[in-house]
């Protein structure tokens, strides 16, 4: 706890702000990409600590969040259908889709059931071999093993009853994509701790180097928040454009080994659609030939695949792609709440609609958004 404690402290995270504002000559636009890192950012104020010119952008790095309605809508449809149960992470059971969530399915007779885990959901197919079990697998590369391990273990037992609707994506392709939007104004990339301590860095090389854009790798706690801003301005001041790892506690450069070798086993890059930043190629993960079986679409399917668009009222798409800010939205703290969301971001534990709405109401109603 000590430990942790020193990545806590107040006193080291405003030194080291102050040792910022020194090393900064012009001003310097940064996106965090980690919805966790936002939620550290917007709760500890580490935003308003930074010198004047130092601008976060809040990324799209919140899986739940960027999850297309229409992989939300084939969810619901699924839990329509007799014996059929669908199992995932309790964010996702109120993620609107185009009528309704997975809360209200169930409360329409769907068995809708929250787990912990696809480990959790595989067992609730063996103790129902009678029923079909559909885990709607969301995450990004730090949740795909576990999935990927479910599945396997499903494909030995040779489980006829489990199968996933699979929406995991992957970051780097999304960053790629975040530097092609015309409205790009990201300049050096904090990168997610957790993803690179299964992936590694290797794969963000090249992003930097093709590029030019800083990348560091980055904690959660305020002081690894504030060290990675640091390095990543220190990079930009220099005109330098490398990938440097801030959280060499927890990332190595090869990340898990036995990780990604059971993600490359069982699943294979795909393109596929993000909320707010359109189809991206190769950011997804979808199964692969040989577990064709446990994909839910092709079991269950066919599924309806049409495109859906967000809520008239709700500018998702442009707060994850750090074009506007959650207090931007019209909608925001008003007829969206995390009671009654009209969009993923307010829903979700690391959105940033919901960081603003619990930790930054008051800058809201300042503008007028309450």
């Amino acid at each position: 706890m000590k430990y942790v404690d020193e990545f806590r402290d107040p006193d080291a995270v405003r030194r080291y702000a102050r040792l910022l504002a020194r090393g900064v000559t012009r001003p310097w636009t940064l996106m965090e990409v980690c919805g966790g890192q936002t939620h550290s950012i917007v709760k500890h104020g580490i935003d308003q600590l930074l010198p004047a010119g130092i601008t976060l952008l809040h990324g799209p790095g919140c899986p739940v969040c960027v999850t297309p309605i229409e992989i939300i809508d084939q969810a619901i449809a699924l839990a329509r259908r007799p014996g059929i149960i669908v199992c995932s992470f309790g964010d996702m059971l109120r993620v609107p889709g185009t009528e309704g969530d997975l809360f209200g399915a169930r409360a329409a007779g769907g068995d809708v059931r929250m787990v912990y885990g696809p480990l959790d959901a595989l067992k609730i197919a063996r103790d129902h071999p009678d029923r079909q079990i559909v885990f709607f697998a969301v995450g990004f590369e730090t949740t795909a093993p576990t999935t990927a391990l479910a599945v396997a273990r499903a494909a030995e037992d040779e489980l006829d009853n489990f199968s996933l609707l699979c929406a995991h994506v992957r970051v780097p392709p999304a960053l790629e994509a975040l530097l092609d939007a015309e409205d790009n104004r990201v300049q050096a990339f904090l990168a997610a701790g957790h993803v690179c301590t299964v992936m590694g860095t290797r794969e963000y090389v090249p992003i930097a180097t093709t590029r030019h854009v800083p990348i560091v790798v980055t904690g959660f706690e305020p002081l690894d928040l504030m060290q990675g801003i640091m390095l990543a301005v220190r990079q930009l001041e220099e005109g330098r454009a490398v990938v440097e790892n801030q959280y060499a506690r927890s990332v190595r450069a090869e990340g898990n080994a036995a990780a990604r070798a059971i993600v490359e086993r069982v699943f294979a890059p795909v393109d596929r659609r993000w909320r707010g930043l359109g189809v991206i190629r190769a950011s997804g993960l979808a199964l692969r030939a040989d577990y064709r079986d446990f994909d839910a679409a092709y079991r269950h399917g066919p599924l309806d695949t049409r495109p859906r668009e967000d809520d008239r009222h709700c500018i998702a798409g442009l707060v994850l792609r750090g074009s506007k800010r959650p207090a931007d939205c019209p909608a925001f703290g008003g007829r969206c709440t995390p009671e009654h969301p009209l969009g993923a971001p307010m829903v979700s534990s690391e959105g940033a609609c919901s960081a603003w709405y619990r930790y930054r109401r008051v800058v809201a109603a300042e503008l007028g958004r309450e």
